[in-house]
This record gives C-alpha cells, structure tokens and sequence, in this order.
C-alpha cells in the first residue's frame, strides 16, 4: 500500500512539490504539470544542461548527435526541421513547459529559431501524444522544459564559448529561492559568420551568406501564497536573424529572414492529499519577416498571437485509482502580409481529455484516454490511448502504448493565397509500440517496435493552374524499432558512461510503395563519457543511412550514407571553473542532411564555464 501511495503522490506531485507535508523541505517546481504522470508510462529521454554543452553550436546538431531523429538542416544554423519515426516535421510537436508551440502557420517548429540554452532540461518522447499535447504530436514530441527550485539561495553561473567559422556562444544564468519565493533569470547570445568551407570531388562550396545571430532571455518566479496554493510564472523572449546561403556567389540573390517570438505562461498549482488542480494562462507570439534581398524592403511576413487557458484537475479515488482531466481553449489570430497573401485570420479551439489510471499492484500500471477537439471549421476526430506497464521482474519491464493522433491544418495550408484549401481535414495515425527493457548489473537495454498508419496526410502538390496547392492524399505507413544501450559504473574516482542508440525506419507512401523522402532507413548514434576526478573526456559517433531525398527513390539525387565522430575534454579547478575543448567532425567526413546544403568539415571551440 505504502508504493501504490507513494505513485499517487508522484501524480499529484507536479514535480515532487509535495504540499502535503507541514515541514518546508527543498523542492522542485517543473512547470509541465503532466511530465511526472508522462513518465510513469512512457520513455522520456532526458538531456541535461552539461550534456548540451557537448553540442552547443545549436539545438539541431543536439538533436542529431543526442536522440533518434533525423534532422534536416539547410546549413548550419539555418532552417530545420525534424522527422520522427518517418514522420514529417508537421508531425512532431514542441512542447515548452507544457503548451504546444508548433507554429500557426507552418505547422511545425523551426529547431534554429529556439534557443539551445534557454531550458533546465531537454525531453524526447517516441510515439503519439495528442491526448495530451495537442495537435501534431504524431511521430513524437520535443519537450523544453524549466524548473525552480526552493530553500537553494543564490546561484550563478556563466558559459562562453569560441568556436570555428567566427562563432560565439554566452549564457548567463542568476537565481534566488527560499522557503516562499523562487527567482530564475537567464540570457544567451549567439553569433556566427558560418563561413566555412566544404571540398568535395574537386568542387569548392563556400557557405557565403550563412551568418546568423541570436538573443534569447528567460525569467521566471514561483510564489506559495499557501502550504498548498502556489503561483507561478515563466516568459521566454527569442530575437534571431538568419541569412540564407547561396551556392553560386554573385549569381544568386541574398536573402534573409527575421524571427522575434514571445511566450509567456502564468499557473496557478492547488494541491491537496486527494485532488490536485493545475490552472494556466499562456500566451504565445511569432514574427517573421522575410527580405528577398537582404539589402531591400521586407518582401512578406506573418504575425501570429495564441491565447491559451489550460486546467488540469485530478482526483485520486482511491490508492490505486486516479482520474485526471484537462480542458484547453485557444484563440489563434494570424496576419500574413506580402507574398503570401493569408490576411488577418482568427479561429477558436479547445478541448476536452479525460485519462484514467489504476494500479494493481506495485508492478503493474495501466491507463487510458480520451479527448475531443472542437477546433472552428475544421471536424476533429475523437483521440484515444492506452498504456501499461509492468514490472515482469527486477531484471525486465515491458510497456504497450497505443494511440491515435492528430495533425489540424495549418494556417498556410488553409488560406495561403493562391494554394491553400479550406476543405482540408485533419491528418490522423494510428500507432502501436511494444517496449522492452531489461536491467543487468549496470547495463540497460531498451528495444522498442512500433507501427504506425497515418491517413489523409496534407500534401503541397501541383495544381491544374499551375501553382502549388494543398491535398488530402498520403497513406503512410511507418515501422521499425527503436533501441538502446546504455552503461555506468563509478570506482573511486573514475566514472564511465556509455549511450548508444540505433533505429530503423521504413516509411512507405503506400500510394507510390516508396519510402518518403529525408528518412533515413539505419540511424546510429554513441557516446562515451568517461570522467578521472576533476578532468572528462568523451568521444560522439553518429552514423546516417542512405536518405532519398525525393518521393521516386532516385539513387543519383540519395544522400549517401556517412559516419561523424566529435570528441571533447574538460577540467574542472577550484570546483567552480571548467576549462572545456572540442574537435567535430575529427575524421572530416563531408556530411548532408539536406541535398545542396553540406554541413561543415572538422572545425574546434573551447569554452569558459563560471558555476557559483
């Protein structure tokens, strides 16, 4: 009885915030109220702070070098997108502190245009999760996440980095917290020229007009107005400017693109022995604007702004049973000027999601979902999941998750001018996925299949006029399995740490039986982490299979396979100051993740990091 409490807590806990007790003791707020209950279910991996600062150029060669998916980048630091288990970055929601943030227009997230720096912690979940996080979450979510912290005083801490290529990485970070109040305030700047070079079969590529900067700063607050009230708030503001590459000097116009974006989200967390509610209001902002020629008026631009109330109450019925429900509405405004013609739009959404979980025993767990979206104009349809886990042994655990999920469409593809199609219907999948773990000694390994069927997928195709218009058309089914291995052992003063991952996908238009494009069939990646009292040392290793890069499965136009190694080390002196040195790309592999665009040859950085 004392384990099954002891989860039900967890539930309620919002991040072990355990209100229940009179004695102040130090806790941790994390402000996604529904992480601590993802997590019983499901696989979170989860990438700190100091794991970032292994790939710190930007939050795509994280991705890359540090999780499953594939990362389509059209230069360093310039547009990407992601692809999850065969998906289509429409198809993978970005979740900061619990509220979508996938864009009104694009229907995605633009990874260089979310600052690398600006979290606590980095998740990556596989698999479906639209009863929880909304539209988009299909193939899998990105997960940024902050959190505060009590009763720790204060902190700083600062990180700057040199790299090739005439870039700069800073961060600073401040905080205060007692027994009551919890402060939290953080800045990043970078800056780059991104003039590197690439030599391959005799040709020289140039990436003029790479340069990019940009600015983001974090601040956030809790408050307990009670031993069981508490108020918080967290705004996150993003400034950056990317210059788009051009392959043949002179001969090719200069462009550039402008992003400004705003997010800003107030909660209000009651929590009692038996019930627990989570109250928010968020707010969300993105601009851009686009210049055909860099040195010209802006050529189009879109303004979008999301007004969000979010609740989420549970109820513990009993030790083994909880019931959790969650109501949204938003109102989505969009103005698109230019070249893109979508004019001042708005439209209402909301929801309605109801989950229930019982456990057993201490070993066995299961839950299930249901939600409707009521989003105007559009018919939604009914969402729903199950999952369980059990426990099997010490040495063996085993999950089921099975989902249906959905994509509504996009402001573009709804008004775009001329294109976009309001006849449009959501996009939905169907998704199975069998995890297996087992635990030997200090081994862990997880093998995970999955299948997934998606239907009425939205397509930008060839219209009878001549112009690109937006379709209902694919089937797609995707399958294959993801796996890990993961080693630690600690003897004395030496500490050895291995990750390594693999994944296989195959993901078939099944109108054309062809594998959809910038999905690679083998993805493998590795590290080692090994640490001798103040001094670590690692090695990274990423190897991407052969990638088509058009529906046909053209050979000639396939991005051939490739294998990348980085390697680092720090050192630490006084407890408060390391010393930091990086190699990537140690072999000089010339590597792309999106044809024409290849990404940079060996290149180095050495860093500062300040901790007090």
């Amino acid at each position: 009885m004392d384990i099954k409490r002891s989860l039900v807590l967890l539930l309620s806990s919002y991040g072990c915030f355990l209100f229940a007790q009179e004695k102040t003791v130090d806790t941790v707020y994390v402000f996604d109220s529904q992480m601590s209950k993802v997590k019983l279910f499901h696989h979170i991996a989860s990438i700190t702070n100091e794991d970032a600062e292994k790939n710190s150029s930007n939050l795509s060669e994280l991705l890359r070098f540090q999780s499953p998916v594939y990362i389509k980048e059209n230069g360093r630091g310039a547009v990407s997108s992601p692809s999850f288990r065969g998906t289509t970055a429409q198809q993978t929601a970005f979740v900061w502190n619990g509220i979508n943030i996938n864009s009104s227009f694009l229907g995605q997230g633009d990874i260089n245009n979310i600052a690398l720096f600006g979290y606590d912690q980095i998740g990556i979940k596989s698999g479906g999760g639209s009863v929880i996080y909304g539209s988009g979450a299909i193939g899998g979510s990105i997960h940024l996440d902050n959190s505060l912290t009590f009763n720790k005083g204060f902190h700083t801490s600062l990180f700057s980095e040199s790299a090739s290529f005439d870039t700069y990485n800073n961060v600073v970070k401040g905080s205060y917290s007692n027994e009551r109040l919890s402060f939290k305030v953080s800045g990043s700047h970078s800056i780059s020229r991104n003039d590197y070079k690439v030599e391959e079969k005799g040709k020289d590529y140039t990436n003029d007009n790479g340069q990019y900067y940009n600015t983001n700063i974090n601040i956030a607050a809790a408050y307990k107005i009670a031993s069981r009230h508490q108020i918080s708030w967290i705004s996150e503001f993003f400034n950056g400017k990317q210059h788009y590459p051009v392959h043949f000097g002179n001969m090719e116009e200069q462009t550039k693109y402008h992003t400004q974006n705003i997010r800003s989200l107030i909660s209000w967390d009651w929590n009692e022995r038996k019930f627990s509610n989570s109250f928010k209001t968020a707010y969300t902002e993105e601009n851009f604007q686009y210049f055909g020629n860099i040195n010209g008026p802006e050529t189009s631009g879109a303004a979008g702004k999301n007004y969000i109330l979010k609740n989420d109450f549970n109820y513990f019925i009993s030790p083994e049973w909880n019931i959790n429900v969650i109501g949204e509405f938003q109102v989505n405004k969009g103005l698109g000027e230019g070249t893109s013609r979508i004019g001042d739009i708005s439209r209402n959404a909301g929801s309605v999601a109801g989950l229930l979980r019982y456990f057993p025993t201490k070993d066995l767990r299961f839950e299930a979902g249901i939600k409707k979206d009521f989003v105007e104009k559009i018919s939604s349809p009914v969402l729903f999941s199950f999952s369980g886990k059990w426990n099997v042994v010490k040495w063996y655990d085993v999950g089921l998750n099975v989902s249906r999920n959905f994509r509504a469409p996009s402001f573009n593809d709804l008004y775009w001018s001329p294109g976009g199609n309001m006849d449009l219907k959501p996009e939905t999948s169907y998704q199975f996925e069998l995890r297996n773990q087992f635990k030997l000694g200090n081994f862990k390994l997880m093998i995970a299949p999955f299948y997934m069927n998606i239907r009425d997928m939205i397509r930008w195709l060839p219209a009878n006029s001549g112009f690109y218009a937006a379709f209902n058309t694919n089937r797609v089914e995707s399958y294959g399995l993801e796996s890990q291995l993961e080693f630690e052992k600690k003897v004395g003063k030496h500490t050895l740490r291995t990750h390594f991952g693999y994944s296989y996908t195959k993901s078939t238009d099944l109108d054309i039986q062809k594998q959809l494009m910038y999905v690679p069939f083998h993805k493998f990646t590795g590290m080692v982490d090994y640490q001798y009292d103040f001094v670590k040392v690692y090695v990274q290793g990423m190897f991407n299979g052969l990638t088509y890069t058009d529906s046909n499965e053209k050979r000639k136009d396939a991005l051939d396979p490739y294998f990348v190694m980085n390697a680092g080390v720090n050192a630490t002196f006084f407890k408060h100051y390391t010393v930091g040195f990086k190699v990537n790309n140690i072999l000089n592999e010339t590597y792309y993740t999106m044809l024409s665009y290849p990404l940079p040859e060996r290149n180095y950085s050495v860093h500062l990091n300040i901790s007090f």
